[in-house]
């Protein structure tokens, strides 16, 4: 694959992760900031600290949350079309469209989903704020090593298929995975316990919005990158093969 088409699934890439924000703003501000305003108001009933806020709420929840939606979409998405770039071909012989569905997927279970089995979501007032960036660093560190763990599977399983089969070649990757995730997990330190007397029900809300708008992102990103991937490579000429993998 050349500099050229990589630079056009790129900028495709970013595109789509912008058009798959949308949505998952939508369900961000319709489910995700009630129990946003609930932690809040725990907060305000709980802290002796009253100061004035240098951004209003109304500012937070519409221009803010849409700002950091937005970008970050952009940001995911691009980085996924390179991620992509690296898997077509590599899967076997999937089509630009199941090679991007499987991207988001993937993205879906190793920046989010699975870090957040160790340092899960929390709403204001969850954490002490002196460890914020602590717990923000670990949090990142917990992706990277998940990404990483994650690419050593699929290569060890590609290594695998052909002695083994692919059947237990991914069988033994997965496993391997597995036990590798579970001693990072068992070694990394723990985040913030929750504060005593927090409501476990708005806790709960807020980390199954947190989902949602990330399994929306994943899932919008997966479908409208593979559209626009699929003609990108269209207008290649037909050779009767997958363009050659990056690397």
């Amino acid at each position: 694959m050349n500099s050229a088409i990589v630079r056009a699934l790129l900028a495709r890439g970013m595109l789509a992760g912008l058009g798959a924000a949308v949505p998952a703003l939508v369900f961000a501000y319709l489910v995700g900031e009630g129990p946003v305003d609930a932690a809040i108001a725990f907060e305000s009933a709980h802290s002796h600290e009253h100061g004035e806020e240098l951004v209003s709420r109304s500012v937070q929840s519409t221009a803010g949350l849409a700002t950091g939606v937005l970008v970050y979409g952009v940001a995911i998405g691009g980085i996924a079309a390179l991620a992509f770039c690296f898997a077509l071909g590599r899967l076997g012989r999937l089509s630009a469209r199941a090679t991007a569905a499987l991207t988001g997927l993937a993205g879906f279970l190793l920046v989010y989903l699975v870090p957040m089995l160790k340092y899960p979501a929390s709403p204001p007032a969850v954490g002490e704020p002196d460890t914020i960036g602590q717990r923000t660093a670990l949090f990142f560190l917990m992706i990277v090593l998940t990404v990483l763990l994650g690419t050593a599977a699929v290569l060890l399983g590609r290594r695998l298929t052909p002695r083994w089969g692919l059947g237990n070649a991914s069988v033994a990757a997965g496993l391997a995975f597995l036990a590798a995730l579970a001693v990072a997990m068992v070694f990394l330190p723990s985040g913030d316990t929750v504060p005593k007397g927090f409501p476990a029900t708005d806790l709960w809300e807020f980390r199954l919005a947190s989902i949602g708008v990330q399994a929306v992102l994943w899932c919008g990103f997966g479908v409208i990158f593979g559209y626009l991937a699929e003609r990108v490579l269209e207008r290649r000429p037909h050779s009767g093969r997958l363009p050659a993998p990056v690397g």
